[in-house]
């Protein structure tokens, strides 16, 4: 499960509650807009007048907290956050940026913690079953995170990050017929998603089908979220065609992007091995 499948932080825009004024809850939506392009002082002059309006607005403490998070001032955001949660402890968004914070901190184990808070208010909660399937696969827990996915798929059959990461965990549990089920029938459904498209280009190369493979996987590198990833297995596929200096070519751009990529290393020093046998025998 890749850093892609890992990035995010949930956006809180709620509309609110009736006795939440109006202007709060425009102004937190917009602040939440702000922050979703990166805005950060906007969307904190705009959430800060919101609480203003309406001092126990859980909604916009919970934003205020995140671009506090956004701009790596922990301690802020988690003073935000605590505050927040004292308004009301049973909002599943509280507890989920709580989580983020604490992954970004570097404790796995309390951020599984407030994602698990955030289930028991709200077991459909998506956002907080994906962020602890991908902590549970950090962690090689990979039969609790299959768990945490499947019941995520039951909550939200249409999310394309879904079968993306159900993907990665069935290949580590040793179970690829499986995963191949799982990209084939994602891709029926939803091809032109980014992350469906990065697991169909995968299958296509286990089923020895690498030109496929090339050609689903080039538009890709378009995207910034996953151009990396996808120019990795290009790599892979274009050694699969006996092309080692297109392989080294495309494992380069992907290592220009993800310069700690483990799969554009491994081809890239194959590759490179390839194409100079007696170089790489002197090698000790």
């Amino acid at each position: 499960m890749n850093a892609r499948i890992f990035a995010g932080v949930l956006l809180f825009s709620c509309a609110g509650h009736p006795p939440v004024p109006p202007q709060a809850i425009a102004l937190n939506q917009l602040g939440a807009e702000a922050l979703a392009v990166g805005d950060l002082e906007t969307a904190d002059a705009r959430l800060s007048l919101a609480t203003d309006y309406a001092p126990r607005f859980v909604e916009a403490w919970v934003n205020l907290g995140l671009v506090e998070l956004s701009r790596g001032n922990l301690t802020r955001a988690r003073k935000l956050l605590a505050h927040a949660l004292r308004l009301n402890p049973h909002v599943a968004q509280t507890h989920h940026a709580l989580g983020s914070l604490e992954a970004a901190a570097g404790n796995p184990e309390r951020a599984l913690s407030h994602f698990r808070a955030a289930l028991a208010v709200h077991p459909g909660f998506v956002a907080s079953r994906l962020a602890c399937a991908r902590l549970l696969f950090a962690a090689e827990r990979y039969e609790e995170a299959r768990i945490d996915l499947r019941k995520a798929q039951e909550s939200a059959p249409n999310d394309p990050d879904v079968p993306a990461a159900l993907f990665e965990v069935l290949l580590k549990l040793g179970r690829e017929p499986e995963a191949l089920d799982v990209a084939e029938t994602a891709h029926q459904h939803a091809p032109n998603a980014a992350p469906i498209a990065l697991i169909w280009g995968r299958t296509q190369l286990k089923r020895g089908e690498a030109q496929a493979a090339l050609e689903t996987l080039r538009p890709l590198t378009r995207l910034d979220a996953v151009a990396g990833e996808a120019l990795a297995w290009m790599a892979v596929a274009e050694e699969a065609l006996g092309r080692p200096r297109h392989a080294i070519g495309a494992a380069e751009q992907a290592l220009t992007r993800a310069p700690q990529d483990p799969v554009a290393q491994s081809v890239l020093k194959r590759a490179q091995r390839d194409l100079n046998p007696r170089v790489s025998a002197r090698r000790p």
